[in-house]
């Protein structure tokens, strides 16, 4: 299993619609976006978090770890070459973390949401065989994210992006406060800037890129 990491409209889930239609080999899991825009809880949890994120940050952050570590138990079991749309470990060092440094998540619920998380995770989740990093500059990240109109996510301030941002960056290429088995997960940072949706040349030239990091790592696992 690889998984594409990246921020809010970084491109991730039009990327890999793109890559899926001209990689067949490569199996493709999007992330469950749908699960938590659901209605189901009188409300969509993604849109009760961002328009009063104090409120709800420990809520939506847990539940979406549950949803992550059920995924990520599915997809360990695959023989097949699988890529996965972000993960339980961004969810938890990008997402949850930044929740908790903004005091959205206060200190007595982050010592509680880590007990859960390292409990679950250390003993059902096995490390990725590497993540790959669709990294792009936030402003571009707050654009796309804009331009692509989702509700849930019209209310999102700049300064959000930007401290999602510097978490993926702390995460995948500084690596600053993980634990040692995801530390040693291999990374490839992709230069997302360009628009490769509409650029076949740089669509094309990130693929490659991709395939080849999947091939070498594959060999060495």
């Amino acid at each position: 299993m690889y998984i594409l990491e990246g921020n809010i409209g970084s491109g991730k889930s039009t990327f890999l619609k793109k890559f899926a239609a001209e990689h067949s080999a490569i199996n493709i899991a999007l992330e469950p976006v749908n699960i938590w825009t659901k209605e189901n809880y009188g409300n969509s949890l993604l849109q009760n978090f961002y328009t009063d994120t104090h409120r709800w940050a420990l809520t939506f952050e847990t539940f979406t770890m549950q949803n992550r570590i059920q995924d990520h138990m599915i997809y360990q079991q695959s023989i097949d070459t699988l890529l996965v749309e972000r993960s339980i470990y961004s969810g938890h060092y990008c997402f949850a973390k930044n929740s908790h440094q903004s005091g959205f998540i206060n200190d007595t619920e982050w010592q509680l949401y880590l007990d859960i998380f390292n409990t679950l995770v250390t003993n059902t989740c096995k490390a990725p065989k590497g993540f790959i990093y669709l990294r792009v500059d936030p402003t571009i990240s707050y654009e796309r994210a804009r331009k692509r109109n989702r509700s849930a996510e019209q209310s999102i301030p700049y300064e959000y992006i930007k401290n999602i941002h510097e978490r993926h960056d702390d995460f995948l290429i500084k690596k600053i406060n993980i634990s040692n088995d995801i530390k040693a997960v291999p990374v490839i940072v992709i230069d997302c800037n360009e628009e490769f949706e509409t650029d076949a040349e740089v669509f094309k030239k990130m693929c490659y890129s991709i395939v080849q990091f999947i091939e070498h790592t594959s060999e060495h696992a």
